[in-house]
């Protein structure tokens, strides 16, 4: 069996490249690892905010609707007049707009989250 014994560095520059190439692998790694952390933390995050938001905004629209049935009744009794219905009822509709866009908000950020956990939207169980 023959061996060259003399390469000219050949094989230290393999072992050299081979090493890179595994460093460079591991940094990756590392990195995919810290990205995934930090989506999973960024959608939980969001999720909390969004959850006082959404105990909030649901106060906020109770308030608003409280606030058409008084006014409505007010009219009828005749204390004013319908432009303050009209009103109110828009204030309460805004209120509903701004809660469903919380909760919206609420399911796009569970969404990223199970993409961040790795999940899909595929069910092994099948609706019958």
């Amino acid at each position: 069996m023959a061996t060259t014994l003399f390469d000219g560095g050949l094989r230290s520059a393999q072992k050299e490249q081979a090493i890179a190439v595994f460093d460079q692998s591991v940094s990756d790694y590392r990195q995919v690892v810290l990205t995934g952390f930090q989506e999973v933390e960024d959608s939980l995050s969001a999720l909390r905010i969004l959850s006082e938001e959404s105990k909030a905004q649901k106060e906020a629209a109770k308030s608003a609707q409280e606030s058409v049935t008084l006014f409505n009744n007010q009219y009828l009794s005749g204390t004013v007049s319908y432009l303050n219905v009209i009103t109110a009822q828009a204030a309460a509709l805004d209120a509903d707009v701004r809660d469903l866009n919380i909760t919206g908000r609420s399911l796009l950020a569970s969404a990223a989250l199970l993409k961040a956990l790795g999940g899909d939207w595929k069910s092994d169980k099948k609706i019958n």
